[in-house]
């Protein structure tokens, strides 16, 4: 099966091409646990002829996947616009289409696939819910859900190429690659944790005229990791992410938050490669304190600069210069260390404020009061 260009349920589309390097100092940021930037390639797919799930005849699919179909089209599962077999070497396998996605699927856990398109589809609303204007897709997002680890590792080893290796390096958790997000099953909780949270790097990587700064990228991406559901509609709650609220209790007890300033120059594949797992733990739950900072504090007075701040993102609107902002907007181009330093910075002080050492006691305040 060739990867870089498959049939989708919906058709195919083309996207920009993003190339990646195997150097962490060199220009590529690595994430564990969330995106390592995406390849924008064919999106893929490979199921058979998909059936609407409302009001139509059981469509024609294997003897291993006939019960869970059944099930799935008998039950309630919100979200869900059609389901096919998916055809693969990994595993009996279904593909679910819904509004903005299309699901490869080998984990075949009732409870998961009733719950994961209506997830999806929240997930999607909450990501256009960050920005001051809807937006809408054309073409559907791709995700690739798998059973276990072994048919992750399989498939990433003929999906992402050269990145293989790196991308198998994830303990556990996801990553983006190839405009898809590729996930295996690590408990319903922690999957979907993974699935909002590289959801978001991918939503951004698809619409958003410039790419963003880490600090803003990041802390963004960690208010979709905390879930809960309820009459199968799916909410999002980042007060209560306690992974990152430890991570920022532990920081600040034992006195090694980073300066603000430092925070909004930093990206992940720096800290990663000093092999300083504190400072890693630093960065992420300072990046997602900051985030609901501008969000938050002060009933929200920061809200509408800090959305448009996104906005501009979306429509590649940032005063950059000349350097700044080829490297903002060219996809094909690796994200440099020096570019995510001086344009975090910059973006920040322009929609944000410009007092950063003013500002930092407001937000070193806040990080106290969420975690008390």
């Amino acid at each position: 099966m060739m990867f870089g260009s498959l049939r989708s349920c919906r058709g195919i589309g083309e996207f920009g091409l993003e190339h990646g390097s195997s150097q962490f100092m060199k220009a590529v940021f690595v994430r564990y646990f969330v995106l390592i930037w995406a390849i924008w390639l064919i999106p893929s797919g490979g199921c058979q002829e998909s059936q609407q799930t409302s009001g139509v005849a059981m469509p024609t699919v294997g003897r291993e996947t006939e019960g869970i179909v059944r099930y799935l089209l008998q039950e309630r599962t919100d979200g869900l616009e059609s389901i096919a077999d998916w055809d693969n070497e990994y595993g009996p396998g279904l593909c679910l289409t819904t509004k903005h996605y299309e699901i490869y699927t080998t984990l075949l856990d009732p409870l998961m696939l009733r719950q994961t398109p209506a997830f999806m589809e929240a997930a999607y609303q909450g990501y256009v819910a960050q920005l001051s204007k809807p937006v809408e897709l054309t073409i559907p997002l791709t995700v690739y859900l798998f059973a276990d680890r072994p048919q992750w590792e399989a498939f990433t080893r003929q999906f992402a190429g050269a990145q293989a290796e790196m991308y198998c390096k994830i303990r556990a958790g996801a990553y983006c690659h190839n405009g898809a997000c590729v996930v295996y099953n690590i408990g319903r909780k922690r999957t979907f944790a993974a699935l909002g949270h590289e959801g978001w790097h991918q939503f951004n990587m698809r619409i958003f005229r410039y790419r963003l700064p880490s600090w803003l990228d990041e802390g963004v991406a960690m208010l979709f990791e905390v879930s809960e559901q309820s009459n199968g509609t799916f909410t999002f709650d980042p007060a209560r992410n306690n992974y990152r609220l430890d991570g920022l209790r532990t920081t600040l007890r034992q006195r090694r938050a980073m300066a603000l300033g430092e925070l909004l120059k930093s990206n992940p594949g720096e800290v990663l490669a000093s092999n300083n797992a504190d400072a890693l733990l630093t960065f992420y739950s300072q990046a997602y304190a900051l985030v609901r900072f501008l969000r938050e504090a002060d009933q929200g007075r920061r809200l509408e600069r800090f959305q448009r701040l996104l906005g501009d993102g979306l429509t590649g609107q940032w005063p950059l210069g000349e350097y700044a902002g080829r490297m903002a907007a060219d996809r094909n181009l690796p994200r440099i260390v020096e570019w995510n330093r001086v344009v975090g910075t910059q973006l920040f002080r322009y929609y944000i404020d410009d007092d950063i050492e003013r500002i930092e006691k407001e937000y070193l305040a806040f990080c106290a009061r969420i975690t008390n």
